[in-house]
């Protein structure tokens, strides 16, 4: 799990710090349209993996940010760190998260795969999907999105639409090579200016 870039880049100085209208260089190949728009899920990510390598056993893992000067949580398994705010992104055993009593819920009766998938469900994150129970959906099985104009008006159309009808956090992008990803979320543009 690396972080996915947003595909245009951010004002760092601005207060939320949202997107600007320039793209990203490094999403380019979204732009040119090689890429599978996805629905990005609003819950909070977990995975079932074995981090020990191939072979090693697997378990269930919570996503989990530390910020710069904090202690990482026991068990804490470091990914990458975000040059920009100094966060190191990895996993922690889902028994210690704060969400583990939710993903029990969910996890109830369901044959796991190897992967990421994303928590939803009442108790997370104020419900923004708009779930009656706690499920766990495949982040390999999200839904494929028809996002044909890629203007940043455009695609800020087709994220804004899509959280207001379904409660979806943003689109992500999978590049046919399958190792590059990149997002957008609603909350990422600035609010439109009223007259």
């Amino acid at each position: 799990m690396k972080k996915i870039p947003t595909i245009f880049l951010r004002d760092w100085d601005g207060t939320p710090k949202h997107v600007t209208q320039e793209p990203n260089t490094g999403c380019a190949w979204v732009f040119n349209g090689e890429g599978v728009a996805t629905r990005k899920y609003d819950g909070t990510c977990v995975a079932y993996l074995a981090l020990d390598g191939a072979g090693g056993t697997p378990g269930w893992y919570a996503r989990r940010e530390v910020k710069p000067g904090k202690t990482a949580p026991d068990g804490f398994r470091p990914l990458s760190t975000d040059e920009e705010t100094g966060k190191t992104i990895g996993w922690e055993p889902i028994e210690q998260s704060a969400f583990a009593r939710w993903h029990a819920e969910a996890l109830d009766g369901m044959e796991p795969q190897i992967g990421t998938y994303e928590l939803v469900g009442p108790k997370v994150n104020g419900n923004p999907e708009r779930k009656d129970c706690h499920r766990l959906i495949r982040h390999a099985e999200a839904e494929v999105l028809d996002v044909s104009d890629l203007t940043y008006d455009g695609i800020r159309a087709a994220v804004t639409r899509l959280a207001e009808q379904y409660g979806c956090e943003g689109i992500v992008w999978h590049h046919p090579d399958g190792l590059r990803m990149a997002k957008i979320k609603a909350r990422d543009f600035p609010k439109p200016s009223t007259p």
